[in-house]
Order: structure tokens, then sequence, then C-alpha cells
């Protein structure tokens, strides 16, 4: 655990001297491509620097942020795109990097006070919300703790409930660091997902939003516009969303080899990809009746969610498995509190405070 703390902080130390760097570049060259060769070294080091974390509590967090949020500013940032770009004068160096490494976007001017928990706009969830996600995580642990003697897809259905769930309180707690020390708005990741009525509501609405509007803006955009010349511009938007999903499929592999370090089966490609051509069909759909047939919402909602969960169990949550992160989320609970308890006693503390009491 010690040992992975210190990476930890040498991970993070280099990647934000390597977003200093990133960040005088944007004042000395213009967009373009001298822009981007001179930081595509720094977007060849975030893809490495994860390698040296393989703990799902540090390593996940960190790949999810370096490799995939900040590289993807990063090339957006090159061309004078994404949020990175889109101020009159550079932003201060603190602002760069959290809008580089975070999931955030400004909601208010950084001068202005931050709004008042609970009022409107915040765009963050009531305390009560979350409070019932983990009282549902409470209810179901002593299932979990029987998983041995239950269907083995029942465990898979209780592994993607708590990666929902422990996904979106992680990115609450980053949320509430950013309200208090930058004044800053994460952009909201989730939006009730299981009330979907749609695989587009889903993955367009509710689902990993910030993802979303990276992948809109790096692939979406650019294969589409692409994709309007040869195809027409009614056409378009399906070689766009595919080839999102292909790229989300191929990130998330990579995510995993980072906490898991085993070779990818390309299963949750395939998940992603199969994602993608439904979203297609149902778009196709969508605009061959004009809108026009639609299912009560009830049935809409059951449907998408039964897709979902159906595509999740058969390809995507065997990969939780494969990667053992039950086993290492469990390992590395434990090495915590071992942590906690041989280096943060009662005894230390008495001894600190009487050796500051002297001094």
């Amino acid at each position: 655990m010690e040992g992975e703390i210190k990476n930890f902080i040498m991970v993070w130390a280099s990647a934000l001297l390597s977003l200093w760097y990133c960040h005088m570049v944007g004042k000395i060259i213009s967009k373009g491509a001298i822009r981007f060769f001179a930081i595509l070294p720094v977007i060849l080091f975030l893809f490495f620097l994860p390698l040296n974390l393989s703990t799902i509590f540090l390593g996940g967090p960190t790949s999810f942020f370096l490799a995939w949020l900040a590289n993807f500013k990063l090339l957006l940032f090159a061309f004078g795109h994404g949020p990175l770009s889109t101020y009159p004068v550079p932003l201060s160096f603190p602002n760069f990097i959290s809008l580089a490494c975070l999931p955030i976007k400004f909601r208010q001017s950084p001068d202005k006070p931050v709004q008042e928990k609970g009022s409107k706009g915040s765009g963050q969830k009531s305390s009560l919300n979350y409070g019932l996600k983990i009282a549902v995580v409470a209810i179901t642990a002593p299932i979990y703790l029987q998983k041995d003697h239950i269907h083995p897809k029942i465990v898979l259905l209780l592994y993607a409930l708590y990666l929902y769930i422990g996904l979106e309180l992680v990115l609450a707690v980053v949320a509430a660091f950013a309200r208090v020390y930058l004044r800053l708005e994460l952009e909201p990741q989730f939006h009730e997902p299981y009330l979907a009525t749609s695989l587009q509501d889903f993955w367009g609405r509710r689902w990993n939003l910030m993802v979303t509007s990276i992948l809109h803006q790096t692939v979406y955009s650019p294969v589409t516009s692409i994709s309007s010349h040869l195809i027409g511009k009614k056409w378009a938007a399906l070689p766009g969303v595919l080839a999102s999903f292909l790229v989300s499929g191929i990130m998330h592999e990579l995510i995993f080899y980072y906490i898991g370090r085993k070779k990818p089966t390309w299963e949750l490609t395939c998940f992603f990809f199969v994602h993608g051509i439904s979203l297609a069909i149902e778009i196709v759909i969508k605009k061959a009746f004009n809108g026009k047939c639609r299912q009560p919402t009830v049935v809409s909602r059951l449907s998408a969610l039964a897709f979902v969960v159906a595509t999740a169990l058969w390809l995507f949550m065997p990969q939780v498995i494969y990667a053992e992160f039950d086993v290492k989320t469990r390992r590395e609970c434990i090495a915590f509190i071992n942590f906690v308890r041989d280096n943060i006693t009662t005894d230390s503390w008495f001894k600190s405070f009487i050796t500051l009491k002297k001094g």
C-alpha cells in the first residue's frame, strides 16, 4: 500500500508537470499541426503513466482521468477546440489542469461565489439521492455474501449495480472537491440511467455524460462531417455513432488492462459495438417513422433497461470478473485497513501531539 501511494504521488506530479508544459505551449504556439506535434509526446506519456499503478482505487480513476479525459481534451486543444480552448484569454494553470484531468466544466465565473448547495442549476444531486443508493448497497450486501449459493447471473447483476453506484459516488466526491476548492462544477456524469426510454436517451443523456461529450467532439463530429460529403447529411450520423462506440470500446479495453493487467479479450469492444449498431438501427427507425412510432413510457423504459442489462451480463460484466475487480477490491480494502491500523494509531497521534507541544 505504501509503495502504491508513493507511485500515485509520482504519477500525478509527472502529469501536472506535463500539463504545465502543454499550458505553456498553448500560450506560445497557435492551434494547428505544430501545436499538435508539440504536445504529442505528452499524450503518449499520459498513456504510459497509469502503468505505474496497479490498484483499482488509485489506478482506476487515474487511468480514466489521464489516459482518456486528459488525452482527448489535449487532442482537441491542439486544434483549438474543446474545453481547454473555449476562452478568449488563456486559462490559469490551476483551471487548465482541472479542466484537463477531471470531468468538469465552468458553471460560472471563478471570481463569483459558488452556488449554495441545492440551489437551482447547481447540477448536484441531493444527499438523499446518494443516501438511498448507499442504502441499496447495504441492503443487497447480505445477498452478495452468499454469492457461492446463488445464480451466477444474479452475482453479475449485483456487480453491475455496485459498479454504477461506486462510479457515481466517486465522481460525486470529486464534484464536492471541485465546488469547494476550485469553484468549478462537474459535468453531471449520471442522470438516473435506469429511467432511460431508449438507447439514445441512455447513452446521450443519462450515462457517463462527460465521456459522451468528449467522444462527440473528438470522434462523432469529425466522422459525421466527413460522412455527410460521402453519403449525405440524412445518414451521416450513423458512421459517427458506430465510430464513437468503437473508440469507447477500445478505451474501455485499455482502462481494464491498466487495472487488471490481463490480455484483452475484446468482449468490451464487442459490447459497445453491439450498442453502436443497435443505436444506429434505432435512429433509422425513428427517421423512417418521423418520430411518430412511440411506445408507452413504461414499456420503453423496461425495453431499454432489459436490453442494457442483458447485453451487459453477456459481454461487459464477465470482463469485470476476468479482470478480478472483485478480488482486487476486497484485497485493497483489507490492505487499506491494515495500513491505517499500522500507521495511524491512537498512540502515534498521541506521540505526534506531545512532540508538537514540546516544540
